[in-house]
């Protein structure tokens, strides 16, 4: 299992919307990096939710219920998309202030490479994550 960070600006798409839904195709990459990552998803997989904008938190979990195939809308094999179905809204959102705080994040893709919509985390940043979202 992997675990990923997923953007979104909340004005086109909120996490409101994802709960709404209950599933939705992740779609809107274009980024080579960003869409290298999408075709590494499998079943299964856990994601934060990221709010970008004026928001700049994480706001909730996700898992990834499709592999990644290409976007139906599109007339280009290489941008790929994903399902996701919503997981839960996490009790205490954490600030991309509150991550940069923490040396414990300087390394973390996030905070190296801010543009990138779709981000690797790894088993330790998720965990510690989690702590300071408040679900363990």
């Amino acid at each position: 299992m992997a675990y990923w960070l997923l953007k979104t600006e909340p004005g086109e798409y909120s996490y409101a919307d994802l709960e709404q839904e209950g599933t939705t195709v992740w779609d809107g990459v274009s980024n080579a990096l960003a869409l290298k990552h999408l075709r590494t998803m499998e079943i299964g997989d856990l994601a934060f939710i990221y709010h970008t904008g004026k928001e700049r938190k994480i706001i909730g979990t996700a898992e990834i219920v499709s592999q990644p195939y290409a976007d139906p809308s599109l007339n280009d094999p290489k941008r790929v998309v994903v399902r996701v179905k919503v997981g839960e809204k996490i009790p205490h959102p954490i600030s991309l202030a509150q991550i940069k705080q923490d040396e414990y994040f300087s390394n973390f893709d996030l905070v190296k490479l801010p543009r990138l919509s779709v981000v690797p985390v790894s088993p330790s940043h998720w965990q510690r994550l989690q702590e300071l979202a408040g679900l363990n």
